[in-house]
């Protein structure tokens, strides 16, 4: 395998919920997530590099269609170093990237799905713009 185009982790956890506020108010009272509109963001230090990484956690709508075509109620957000890179080498074993790759200042997303029709997201973070949001990461 290349250098290029690989997963360094998980980035994130989304969970479907009836009442997402609700249920982000109860994680930040009772088990005290350091919540902000996203949900929370869980700062960690790489192994590989000596700067701040982050998992994203997330709370959405029962009836959000981000999750689509999944009917499952939780989705992985894998970080990769290369998205594009990644895509390429997903494209040569047969899988293809759901809609559009999205790219936005503090990373670039692209969506697929496992044999079990569980939707993946897969995200290349970018700097700085991402280090800004995440102002205040996992503490209180």
């Amino acid at each position: 395998m290349s250098d290029k185009g690989r997963i360094l982790g998980v980035g994130g956890i989304f969970m479907k919920c009836e009442d997402p506020d609700k249920v982000k108010s109860w994680y930040n009272e009772k088990l005290g997530f350091n919540t902000n509109p996203y949900g929370c963001l869980f700062e960690f230090r790489s192994a590989l590099q000596d700067k701040p990484e982050y998992l994203q956690w997330s709370t959405f709508k029962q009836d959000s269609d981000y999750f689509s075509p999944s009917e499952k109620q939780v989705m992985v957000n894998y970080r990769v170093d290369d998205l594009d890179a990644f895509l390429a080498k997903l494209k040569t074993q047969g899988i293809e990237p759901i809609g559009e790759v999205m790219r936005e200042s503090y990373g670039n997303f692209a969506h697929i799905m496992d044999p079990e029709g569980n939707k993946i997201e897969l995200w290349e973070m970018i700097e700085p713009d991402f280090s800004d949001l995440a102002a205040g990461g996992t503490h209180k």
